[in-house]
């Protein structure tokens, strides 16, 4: 089945979405001056979204299991499933080969506001168990907020962590560094990771390392700080713990300085992964001719703790039969 694009508009923003991967296309928000640009990076056309020769998850849903999985394995009332390897020769990387960004998603319906997309993710795609069906709707609304919302049932015990993987560049030029955008994330803690970026299983304090972003700061102060973490991930690639809470509340806000625009991220989520960048090499062409490069990008991706059933003590991320997931993001634009 050839892939759709859509439009959907809400207030000042505009976007457009296809149904392969329930993707972000395009994201046009107006800078300090009225002009609307595109802030979404990403690749020029649909087949390169189709063809895939370097980035895979621009603009994409992710699951079933967003960030990474140790060892591809999980044990689960008693009975240890092996997920497919796609990441570092060892982990299970947004989901697996497959994944919910691989596949073609049922639009359930389609206003001049909205998109609601649905997609079944069968039993065994990728090794994971049980059926699982998946609703997630994008809304602008006339606030000028990006809404995403998720649904998720399953007919077996699995595990279920989505996100959404729009990269952002809020100067809508993707060739320009994204280390002067000023960000600000509301967490006092964030999760260490080791070897392949795999969490260590401990929660760490922000305060008095670079991962301090309670204050707004450029995204470039602390990032070459000589860090044991920062080495391991090029820069910012970790999550941050929000505390567990059902309320939809404002959990971090990035402003670039030269467009005026601000994105702020809410969300119902425990946790956020940050990510800056660091693996674009500006090998392969992204929008407009230009090459995607290094730390030109920036994605915020309300999720669960990654990892989380092999670790003691993190929020759970079982579903089974009887119970729905949900989740709420809303990215809200204004400028100053």
């Amino acid at each position: 089945m050839k892939p759709s694009i859509y439009t959907i508009k809400g207030g000042d923003i505009e976007m457009t979405v296809t149904d392969f991967g329930a993707r972000v296309l395009s994201l046009v928000v107006p800078n300090r001056n009225g002009v609307g640009e595109d802030i979404a990076v990403g690749y020029a056309t649909l087949d390169d979204y189709l063809e895939c020769k370097g980035e895979r998850f621009f603009g994409a849903a992710v699951g079933r299991l967003a960030n990474r999985l140790g060892a591809a394995k999980f044990t689960l009332d008693g009975k240890e499933y092996n997920i497919s390897v796609n990441d570092n020769g060892k982990n299970t990387l947004h989901g697996g080969f497959i994944g919910f960004d691989n596949q073609m998603w049922t639009v359930e319906a389609h206003d001049e506001h909205s998109i609601t997309f649905s997609l079944l993710d069968k039993e065994g795609n990728d090794g994971w168990p049980g059926n699982l069906k998946v609703w997630m709707k994008y809304s602008l609304t006339e606030d000028d907020e990006f809404k995403v919302e998720y649904k998720a049932t399953t007919d077996a015990p699995t595990l279920v962590n989505m996100t959404h993987h729009t990269f952002f560049n809020l100067t809508a030029d993707a060739s320009k560094s994204i280390l002067g955008h000023e960000l600000e994330i509301k967490a006092d803690d964030y999760i260490p990771v080791g070897e392949g970026l795999i969490p260590t299983g401990e929660v760490a304090k922000v305060e008095g390392t670079p991962f301090d972003f309670r204050v707004a700061k450029a995204i470039g102060k602390d990032i070459e700080v000589e860090d044991d973490q920062l080495k391991g991930g090029g820069g910012y690639d970790h999550n941050w713990c929000l505390g567990e809470s059902d309320i939809v509340r404002n959990v971090a806000t990035l402003y670039e300085p030269e467009s005026g625009r601000v994105m702020e991220v809410a969300t119902d989520q425990c946790g956020m992964q940050f990510y800056s960048g660091n693996f674009f090499n500006g090998s392969y062409p992204g929008k407009y001719g230009k090459p995607i490069k290094y730390r030109e990008s920036v994605a915020l991706e309300t999720q669960k703790h990654p990892d989380a059933i092999n670790h003691e003590g993190f929020p759970s991320i079982v579903l089974n039969p009887d119970e729905v997931y949900t989740h709420v993001c809303i990215y809200k634009f204004y400028t100053k």
